[in-house]
């Protein structure tokens, strides 16, 4: 070790509170770089853990390759596993009305193939033979072509063909060039429905109905997924293997692995990282630059003796390199140990919730990487040396004579610190050379006022962030007044009525009712529209009569009772078959929070509380005036029971709320024989809402009900959000807290070593008879200069983040308001405040306890 290393090092042990903060700096930097690197790794490998559960492990598949191809596959080095499925043919899809999609493609699976690829069944189970069949639910959705448990399909099956060639999944359909020709038939029985298959790309031309491929068998065609050992190798393996082949990658898995060409999600995922990593390094070169700026204050004098003797700026330099090493050597092993600490603690506490939102059966585990362990260590290490050579080559280059002399740290003139009259009589002599210190070496206080700031910004914006996501948490939870909801199109009361009966006995189910909505439209007077209507609207004469669409919204009787009891409206008038109809008419556009105690508050569609209409019918948006009616309507101040929406054709959105609410009892008035109701819908609320809806699953499964329908637990939307927020909450807060750790480690190192530069002026003015009470004046008023300086900056910036973030996240749509985050505020003013008077009260208790004589003689070397 030369002579240069020997002198930093007992200059770091000489002031020993100024290398241990730097150090607890460093282990807070590693931490954070090491913390975030982890998670990110842990979180990809859970993303591509649940996407393989979703849409099978495979990387790559080829296209209608033939049975040696696919035996090849499985010899090759690198490859860890095969499996495939027969290509049977095509069959035209009778009444199918997606364009692109007229046919459906019949597959053959293997054993393997049904344990490789995932098929997520909704309905039924799996073919056990060749003459059994799984359709695709979205075979139904997108074609409007209905199958059931139990049908039976005869199909001509075929190859598709564009003059010579052989057409398959991965080509798309050409209209008016391709011909379908039958090669046999072939008849299945529908066992199962399945949700829509992973490997089936968008563009396929062809719904995937899967059987079990016969025994015996040889395909022409095979479909071959092949799993590599090393999926980085996925993209080589891939061009040099497939020659003539066509073939697909599974990005949905890849992609996580950052091997996808989605650069949409690599772009994403790389400005994330990249920004937090930023943030932390931002943090930690103020409190490591500042603590080696700081040092070379403290050694300014001894570097212009070496110097004196022959030092060059070159092994000046180096000692300051050599201390950041050293203080690296010590601190960074011991972050990286706390960052996978604290990240497993962290990854124990969100588990649970991370199962509740994606994927029930993958785990959230620690991942830890060495390449990413090695590369936070390098960051942590480039943030340490970046850190020390700037003070590193100003040191190098002072001149001799300056160091020695110790002249070149403050260069002010007078007039640079001079104070008013008034600033003198207001802070009085105390208040005035603490302002003057201030003015007189800005430079020194910068950093300060700087981490003061950036501490302010990162925590308001961060409680800003949560603030936000907790708004529209809330929101889901305004508008949900039922845990379960089953809707259909085109069930029929005959069936749905009695299933009703069945699924309100389900285990948990403590409320229920049925409803459903009707399309229908209205004509008014331009005069009987309310002001705020024609606000929204065009100009308008008096005289004009208006189409209005509206929806009749029929309640299970007891439901529609209670409502007009809750009303104070008489039974006999608003019951039975020639009674009069309720209806909320509200404008949407003054809407605030759709809560019901605010309801009469909102802006009325009609400025009569009640009156007379006559009602038609709509059939494809035109209303059906001969089918007309004339009923008697009143206006009412409440909020009609949550349910379904109506599917809309169009994608024109009226400026109001128009909601007939009448019983169901009366609802066959209201049909004919080419207008029904557009959807109905059975609601529940349930303790146990997740029990209820398998219990009902299965019930609807034992009724053998074949018409289309949904059952969504909304209660498990309304968790999966609520865990969203706590996992944000979670890493927004560790986060601030640990770059607010390094903050008041900066905050303390600057200001402690900034009071013990000063020890000599401190101890001159005592020497002049200052008292201890105005000693200590003359310190309070310089927090105050210090936490009003970073305030009057950071409070602007951070208010105007907070507002950007706002705005980013959607703001003012869906009504959500900004909220100014004075509590996050009125914490962060006390917080810079009680920081940094307590690290003076610190400094100064060790200044006071000094001899006077000692200090004055102190040279600082």
């Amino acid at each position: 070790m030369n002579i240069f290393n020997k002198v930093t090092l007992q200059s770091m042990k000489k002031s020993r509170t100024r290398t241990i903060v730097t150090i607890i700096g460093v282990v807070l930097s590693a931490a954070m770089i090491t913390g975030v690197a982890t998670f990110g790794v842990s979180l990809l490998n859970y993303m591509a853990n649940g996407a393989a559960q979703k849409y099978g492990g495979w990387h790559v598949e080829f296209l209608n390759v033939d049975s040696s191809f696919a035996q090849e596959r499985t010899l090759d080095k690198g490859v860890a596993n095969t499996t495939t499925f027969e290509n049977i043919g095509y069959a035209k899809l009778d009444g199918g009305k997606n364009p692109k999609k007229p046919y459906l493609f019949m597959a053959g699976f293997s054993k393997k193939a049904f344990d490789t690829l995932p098929i997520n069944l909704m309905s039924g189970r799996l073919p056990e033979n060749s003459g059994e069949i799984l359709v695709p639910m979205s075979a139904e959705v997108n074609s409007g072509v209905k199958f059931a448990v139990g049908d039976t399909l005869s199909l001509a099956v075929g190859s598709r063909m564009n003059g010579n060639k052989n057409l398959g999944q991965h080509d798309p359909y050409i209209s008016g060039k391709e011909t379908l020709m039958p090669k046999a038939k072939r008849t299945y029985n529908v066992v199962g429905i399945y949700y829509l298959p992973g490997f089936e790309e968008p563009s396929a031309p062809g719904y995937t109905l899967i059987t079990k491929a016969a025994a015996g068998d040889k395909a022409d065609s095979l479909n071959l997924f092949v799993t590599l050992k090393n999926p980085r190798g996925v993209h080589a393996y891939a061009s040099s293997t497939a020659g003539s082949q066509a073939y697909v990658f599974n990005d949905n898995v890849l992609r996580f692995m950052g091997l996808s060409d989605d650069n949409i999600f690599n772009t994403l995922l790389y400005s994330v990282g990249g920004i937090l990593v930023a943030l932390i390094m931002i943090g930690s070169i103020f409190l490591i630059y500042n603590s080696f700026n700081i040092s070379l204050n403290e050694r300014t004098h001894q570097f212009g003796i070496l110097s004196s003797v022959g030092a060059t700026a070159k092994q000046l330099r180096n000692s300051v390199l050599f201390e950041g090493l050293c203080i690296g050597a010590v601190g960074i092993p011991i972050g990286v140990i706390a960052g996978i600490g604290s990240i497993r603690l962290v990854i124990s506490v969100v588990a649970k919730n991370f199962e509740n939102i994606l994927y029930t059966n993958v785990p959230l585990t620690l991942t830890v990487s060495i390449p990413v362990i090695v590369a936070a260590t390098a960051v942590s290490m480039v943030t340490i040396l970046i850190s020390a050579y700037i003070p590193a080559r100003k040191a190098a280059s002072t001149p001799v004579m300056e160091s020695i002399r110790q002249t070149n740290e403050v260069k002010v003139e007078s007039k640079a610190v001079k104070t008013s009259k008034l600033a003198q009589r207001i802070y009085g002599l105390e208040g005035t050379l603490a302002l003057k210190n201030f003015k007189r070496n800005k430079k020194r206080y910068r950093s300060i006022v700087l981490s003061l700031v950036l501490s302010v910004v990162l925590f308001i914006s961060t409680s800003a962030f949560v603030t936000d996501l907790k708004q529209w948490s809330e929101r889901a939870v305004v508008f949900t007044t039922f845990d379960i909801i089953m809707s259909t199109q085109d069930m029929d009361d005959s069936e749905m009525l009695p299933l009703y009966d069945k699924l309100k006995t389900a285990d948990g189910v403590y409320e229920s009712s049925y409803q459903a909505l009707m399309k229908y439209s209205c004509t008014a007077k331009a005069s009987d529209l309310s002001d705020d209507y024609w606000g929204d609207a065009s100009s308008h004469s008096p005289d004009e009569t208006v189409n209005l669409p509206m929806e009749i919204q029929f309640l299970d009787d007891s439901a529609y009772l209670n409502i007009i009891k809750g009303l104070g409206l008489p039974e006999e008038e608003y019951t039975g078959q020639n009674a009069k109809m309720i209806a909320v008419a509200k404008m949407k556009n003054h809407i605030k929070d759709n809560q019901e105690e605010e309801v009469e508050n909102i802006r009325d569609l009609f400025k009569s509380s009640s009156m007379n209409f006559t009602i038609a019918p709509e059939t494809n948006g035109k209303p059906k005036m001969e089918q007309g009616r004339n009923v008697s309507i009143k206006f009412v101040n409440t909020v009609p029971p949550d349910g379904p929406s109506i599917p809309e054709d169009s994608k024109v959105e009226n400026p109001f709320i128009f909601k007939v609410m009448v019983p169901y009892s009366i609802k066959e008035k209201f049909e004919t024989s080419d207008t029904h109701a557009a959807i109905k819908a059975l609601t529940f609320r349930s303790k146990t809402p997740i029990q209820s809806t398998a219990k009902m699953e299965a019930m609807i499964k034992g009724a053998g009900i074949k018409s289309n329908y949904t059952l969504y637990n909304f209660s498990k939307m309304l968790d999966e959000n609520r865990n969203m927020i706590f996992i944000a909450n979670v890493f927004a807060y560790t986060f601030i807290i640990m770059i607010s750790l390094i903050t008041v480690a900066n905050v303390f190192n600057t200001i402690s070593t900034n009071i013990k530069l000063r020890r000599r002026e401190l101890a001159m003015l005592r020497s002049v008879g200052m008292s201890e009470r105005d000693f200590q004046k003359m310190m309070n008023f310089e927090c105050a200069f210090y936490g009003m300086k970073a305030l009057i900056f950071g409070l602007p910036i951070a208010a105007i983040s907070s507002w950007l973030i706002y705005k980013v996240m959607g703001g003012g749509a869906d009504n959500i308001a900004f909220v100014f985050p004075w509590g996050s505020i009125g914490i962060s003013v006390f917080s810079v405040f009680f920081v940094v008077f307590i690290t003076m009260l610190y400094a100064i208790s060790k200044i006071k306890k000094e001899n006077i004589i000692d200090a004055l003689r102190d040279d600082m070397t």
